[in-house]
């Protein structure tokens, strides 16, 4: 049976269809918008023996053929999941994560595809609401319906799901997750927005968008009545409550102890003497297995960090709940590069390298709606040695895809056009130490390296992150600059980049059932105050990017020239081009709208192949006095090639103060003179005066500025 409900949404129709495809998973639905069109799928399997975790993945994939577009590459099919695959894949993922019931482990795989795209709605939200279709209408047990839309502002005016000609314009691009009462996701950019717009468009966003999408699920589901029948495990509680009376102490002791690695090591140790207690060695089969003994002791471990917060204002490192650990910026400690800096928040500690390139350096991105090029990116990198951990080292995961790219939109806003610095720009980010938020410490540290390089940035950045502990009765306490077991045991981590103007960057995951306006208006206010606080702290290593770039940077200059001359620059085969640059030594890059970039190593080679550019491609000047070669001489006067291509006529009257009886008395072909400009006709044929040049320079004789060519 196939059923389908509609709602106008922003400029378009919400479409959601079930039952006519992709009848044997789980759940399916078909979303369209505009002519925009997502399919989204959900199949469940038995949990796998001995998997203590909710094996959740999300896979999200756009065919190029969705597009009218071939795959790029030597297969001319699609492969590994691109950046932005991944980064919806996360988008995705999170928001509905939290919405699954505590003890569920069945494996479930929500995987979407976008069939069509119109090029512009962009299919990543409406994936999202594709998934959450398919999630409402399968049996699979879930605290739904979730929906997410997107918000934009343009011209001060919020947006709900803005085209791609809108995004343009807006100063801010949000997508906004969450079920019918709060808001359980939020992915930010923003140029420089203060805390009340931010928090204005969130509640926009939620009630124009996550609101109406989240009642259209709740019609499909009760039209498709597919009855969600799970009954979650019972608990021993009796097997709880003895090992919380033998641990309970030991664990709150442990708790206290300051130092990441001193408390973990104290609070392993009652983890290995428990299960060696209750799942001994010499017992092929123990009443109880060593992951049940694990989690019940993560339980109790979870209950006093939580109870050490709302009851005693007690956070595991001794801080105050609004207190930032300590910081350490340091810039420049490394020789050679562009920029660099080591940023330390507590134990968490990030290095950052900036380097500076070209145009050639540019990133060019595939993408499902048009090709384009990336003038700046931030890799981000978390080792294992960060966490005192042996594990396989390997390609960059979606968790550091994502951490890097929420740096990278943090930092963005406030760089320069590439009309005001030219550059290509790269930031990489090593976490050497991690203990919570190192992806706020990569904003940090990206901040000064950029300074560093001699990136004319409008303002320094800075991230902070706040943490929540909620519970049912209404108790709640904020806690700024969360640690990791903060994050773990916590359920918040709300993540908040901005310059002292404004909000460049937020990204927030929830646990609980959505986040109340309220707090979020409060977690806001915290961020803000911490944000301060930090940039007051990079202030004082470096307020200002430096005036001048590295000088191992190469020396980028940007000129203008008519574009049809951009052949005359590259001459026959490249002969032109290829010359000057071997010459100065320079790179030039010439783009079709007659911008020209050149780079080179030293000052003195880019100011040479900017003049050579020059002369070259300017147009001939009237009154100017050219240096020209003589290359064809005629009875009535002397052609001479001021410029690549160009020459004029200097008439045999014009090559000397006295009578001239023949041309050869005073020029040979192959001759190199000074000569004037003295007029150019309708035609474009120039007129040259040698003796006018003489006299611009106050020589009296004829011969003295004749210089042979052999």
């Amino acid at each position: 049976m196939t059923l389908k409900v509609e709602r106008p949404l922003g400029g378009n129709v919400l479409s959601i269809e079930i039952g006519k495809v992709a009848r044997q998973a789980a759940g399916a639905a078909i979303v369209r918008y505009g002519d925009t069109v997502v399919l989204g799928t959900v199949v469940s399997a038995d949990p796998r023996v001995g998997v203590d975790f909710f094996p959740l993945t999300v896979d999200y994939r756009e065919k190029m053929s969705a597009a009218g577009k071939f795959p790029g590459g030597f297969f001319k099919r699609e492969g590994r999941p691109t950046l932005k695959e991944v980064l919806t894949s996360r988008l995705i993922d999170r928001p509905m994560r939290p919405l699954f019931p505590d003890g569920f482990k069945d494996e479930i795989q929500v995987q979407i595809m976008v069939l069509a795209a119109d090029l512009q709605n962009d299919p990543d939200v409406i994936g999202l609401v594709s998934a959450a279709a398919a999630l409402a209408v399968s049996p699979i047990p879930f605290h739904g319906p979730f929906a997410g839309a997107r918000v934009g502002r343009v011209d001060g005016k919020f947006v709900i799901n803005p085209t791609i000609a809108q995004l343009e314009y807006s100063d801010l691009d949000l997508v906004v997750a969450g079920h019918l009462q709060a808001v359980t996701m939020i992915e930010l950019g923003a140029r420089e927005l203060p805390e009340s717009v931010i928090a204005e468009a969130i509640q926009f966003g939620h009630e124009q968008g996550v609101r109406p999408i989240c009642e259209m699920l709740q019609e499909l589901e009760r039209q498709a009545g597919q009855p969600k029948t799970w009954q979650a495990p019972e608990k021993d509680t009796a097997f709880l409550d003895e090992l919380r009376g033998k641990v309970l102490e030991g664990l709150r002791a442990a708790k206290r102890t300051k130092g990441k690695q001193e408390r973990n090591d104290a609070v392993e140790a009652i983890y290995e003497r428990a299960v060696a207690e209750y799942c001994p060695k010499s017992e092929l089969q123990p009443k109880h297995a060593a992951g049940e003994v694990t989690a019940a002791i993560s339980s109790i471990e979870e209950h006093i960090v939580r109870d050490m917060i709302l009851s005693e204002s007690r956070r595991a490192d001794g801080r105050k709940l609004d207190e930032v650990r300590p910081i350490g910026c340091e810039v420049g400690w490394l020789p050679r590069v562009h920029g660099s800096s080591l940023f330390s928040r507590g134990e968490t500690q990030a290095m950052v390298v900036c380097t500076l390139g070209t145009s050639r350096d540019e990133q060019i991105i595939d993408d499902l709606l048009e090709e384009y090029s990336k003038k700046f990116m931030l890799h981000y990198n978390f080792p294992p040695f960060s966490v005192g951990e042996v594990r396989r080292i390997g390609s960059p995961g979606r968790r550091e895809i994502g951490h890097g790219a929420l740096a990278e939109r943090s930092l963005e806003a406030v760089l320069p056009g590439p009309e005001e610095f030219a550059y290509t720009i790269r930031l990489v980010s090593d976490i050497l130490e991690s203990n919570g938020s190192s992806s706020m410490a990569s904003v940090c540290g990206g901040s000064l390296a950029l300074m560093d390089a001699g990136v004319p940035m409008k303002g320094a950045v800075a991230g902070i992150s706040v943490g929540l502990v909620m519970e049912d009765d209404g108790r709640y306490k904020l806690l700024a600059d969360i640690i990791g077991e903060e994050d773990h045991f916590g359920d918040m981590d709300f993540k908040v980049a901005g310059t002292r103007k404004g909000i460049t960057g937020v990204q927030l995951d929830i646990k609980s059932k959505g986040l109340p306006a309220k707090i979020m208006v409060e977690a806001l206010a915290l961020s803000h105050k911490c944000r301060m606080h930090i940039l007051d702290q990079m202030d004082k290593v470096l307020a200002k990017p430096r005036p001048e770039i590295s000088e191992y940077a190469p020396r980028l200059l940007t000129l203008k020239i008519n574009p049809e001359k951009i052949g005359k620059l590259i001459g026959p085969g490249g002969k032109m081009i290829k010359a000057i640059q071997a010459e100065t030594g320079a790179q030039i890059d010439i783009e079709d709208d007659g911008t020209v970039c050149i780079a080179c190593t030293d000052s003195a080679g880019a100011n040479r192949a900017r003049e050579m550019v020059e002369r070259i491609t300017e147009d001939v000047q009237i009154g100017r006095v050219y240096e020209g070669r003589v290359i064809s001489i005629k009875d009535f006067g002397a052609f001479i090639e001021i410029q690549e291509g160009q020459d004029g006529l200097c008439h045999v009257s014009e090559l000397d103060e006295n009578y001239v009886k023949s041309v050869g008395d005073v020029v040979k072909i192959g001759d190199v003179v000074k000569v004037k400009v003295i007029a150019i006709d309708e035609q474009g044929r120039v007129k040259l005066s040698r003796k006018a040049a003489m006299r611009a320079a106050g020589e009296s004789q004829g011969k003295s500025e004749v210089k042979a060519r052999g």
